[in-house]
């Protein structure tokens, strides 16, 4: 299959059991029918992370905001390759 964009061939990969048509080029996603509702159930089953806080060992004042680390995007950046 043609990417409808620039004509590269779609690449098929499996993530997560759903199957994803992407074009290695354009990065650009296609899903059939009934895979974006499987995303959405399994995004709904993923429990949130806590997010802990690191306190560095270079004398600060625990009062003091703690350098947060870049947050994670989510489940759909665990299915795809960002």
């Amino acid at each position: 299959m043609k990417c409808p964009i620039d004509g590269a061939d779609l690449v098929m990969t499996e993530r997560a059991g759903v199957e994803i048509d992407y074009c290695p080029k354009c990065r650009g996603v296609w899903l059939d029918r009934g895979e974006l509702d499987k995303i959405i159930e399994r995004s709904a089953q993923v429990p949130p992370q806590p997010q802990a806080r690191i306190y560095e060992a270079s004398g600060h004042d625990r009062n003091e905001q703690p350098r947060r680390k870049k947050k994670r995007g989510g489940f759909l950046e665990d299915l795809f390759d960002f």
